[in-house]
């Protein structure tokens, strides 16, 4: 015989749909008897259970969505093992969109959540605006790893003015004027954030800084290895550098060995995560616990899933210098 549904197994049984039900999702009070021959009858018409038809009676998916502009990105893989590690306790499965910084990718996501595929929603970062988020949020709860100026969706984020502060404050400290920096998107949320910090810090020793110490767009281990080739070339080269992420530190830190760069005395480095590469190659850094901003992120999520809340949340983690090798 076919598939069967569940009324049909609930008719040889002699029993109500209800009944069948509690029987397929393992819940108690069932007589034992009745679940004996509910479940002979199951394996003879080879029932195989609707997904759909289990959303539709539960209302849950048990999977959530997770956006992230790029895989291969380990700050982003970081807070993603804080996400699983959660998700897997609560018997959650992960759906994991790279939007590539493109609003609209980001928006196929937010119907997704929109057409109940999801039963929440978490963005590592975004290029969605924030009147567009608190639209969507009305379908389901979303929140963000990074601050947002939005009515209604929550966050767990680290202060990136803060983080840039810091760095910037040690490296003042340890002499240094011409100090440049190295951060991804140049108009993302927490880019302004940085540079903020960076030019108020500046600002506050009476330094100008130069356009040239500035560089952007750096996403990948390999735009670290052309800064370090960049500022070999200068004729005015900075004598530190503050880097957003440790993956692009540790391409400059590389390729500076190889072109005959020393570190420090030449060009000293502080990094801005909690990336396993600073560690290993004893890269000053500002630290930030991206996997518990994870691990954070999808309990808040999860708590929203099983309580609707209008109420906006916001959580922030607090970074630490750890002092290595590089300055």
């Amino acid at each position: 015989m076919g598939v069967a549904n569940i009324r049909e197994i609930a008719r040889l049984a002699g029993v109500s749909v209800s009944t069948v039900s509690r029987v397929l999702n393992n819940h108690p009070y069932v007589n034992e008897q009745k679940r004996a021959e509910i479940m002979r009858i199951i394996a003879e018409l080879n029932y195989v259970q609707n997904s759909n038809a289990v959303h539709l009676s539960t209302g849950k998916t048990k999977v959530i969505g997770v956006t992230l502009p790029l895989v291969n990105n380990q700050y982003y893989s970081s807070i993603i093992e804080g996400i699983a590690a959660e998700a897997a306790r609560h018997q959650y499965n992960l759906m994991v969109c790279q939007t590539n910084n493109v609003p609209e990718q980001e928006h196929n996501i937010l119907r997704l959540l929109k057409n109940k595929k999801m039963d929440g929603l978490i963005m590592c970062s975004r290029s969605t605006s924030c009147e567009l988020l608190d639209e969507y949020a009305e379908y389901g709860p979303i929140i963000t790893c990074e601050a947002n100026q939005t009515a209604s969706v929550s966050s767990v984020h680290i202060d990136h003015y803060l983080t840039f502060q810091i760095g910037m404050e040690y490296l003042i400290s340890k002499g240094h004027r011409k100090i440049g920096y190295c951060i991804g998107r140049k108009n993302s949320f927490n880019s302004a954030h940085r540079k903020r910090a960076y030019h108020d810090m500046l600002r506050s020793v009476g330094v100008k800084p130069s356009a040239d110490w500035a560089f952007e767009d750096c996403l990948i281990v390999q735009d670290g290895k052309d800064v370090a080739r960049h500022i070999q070339q200068m004729k005015e080269p900075p004598s530190a550098l503050l880097v957003s992420c440790n993956h692009i530190a540790a391409g400059i830190v590389k390729e500076a060995g190889s072109l005959g760069i020393s570190i420090p005395s030449d060009l000293a480095i502080v990094g801005c995560d909690d990336q396993p590469v600073g560690e290993l190659l004893e890269i000053t850094t500002v630290s930030s616990p991206s996997t518990l901003m994870g691990n954070y992120a999808f309990e808040m999520l999860y708590e929203r899933i099983l309580h609707p809340s209008s109420k906006k949340e916001s959580r922030e983690l607090a970074p630490i210098l750890v002092e290595r090798r590089t300055t």
